[in-house]
């Protein structure tokens, strides 16, 4: 696995720097299109909750790789991490609708839908880190 990014969110152009970061990578590893705006859209409704809730924290963009009898495929692996107060329910932040900002609330399970891989780790009062990978087809 090979660090290309890091991007600190502490306030709105730490949610743009992010999304550049990542729509760049994509670009670069070959995502199409239609990928490329799902991982920008995941990495920014992640940059925002570390905004909204954490005040601080970072999006790290990875290129992943699984082999398999198949062969190698490549992937842009997303973690978003902070040491904000933790989400005290899991199961109720991945149900579609639920919000405690003004957003929409497509917020984790929409995420979760437009990347193949996902992954939330959450301590209340310690912090949140969120793993999202989306393979290259």
């Amino acid at each position: 696995m090979e660090t290309q990014s890091s991007v600190e969110v502490k306030n709105e152009w730490g949610i743009v720097a992010a999304r550049q970061a990542g729509r760049t990578l994509s670009k670069e590893l070959g995502f199409g299109n239609v990928d490329q705006a799902r991982i920008t859209t995941a990495i920014s409704e992640l940059a925002r909750n570390i905004y909204l809730y954490a005040q601080r924290g970072e999006i790290i963009l990875d290129i992943v790789e699984d082999k398999s009898k198949f062969g190698i495929k490549k992937g842009i692996k997303i973690t978003a991490s902070d040491l904000g107060p933790g989400i005290p329910d899991l199961r109720q932040v991945m149900v579609d609708g639920f919000t405690t900002s003004s957003g929409l609330g497509a917020g984790l399970p929409g995420v979760k839908r437009l990347m193949d891989d996902f992954n939330i780790e959450s301590e209340v009062d310690k912090g949140t880190t969120i793993t999202a990978t989306k393979w290259l087809r």
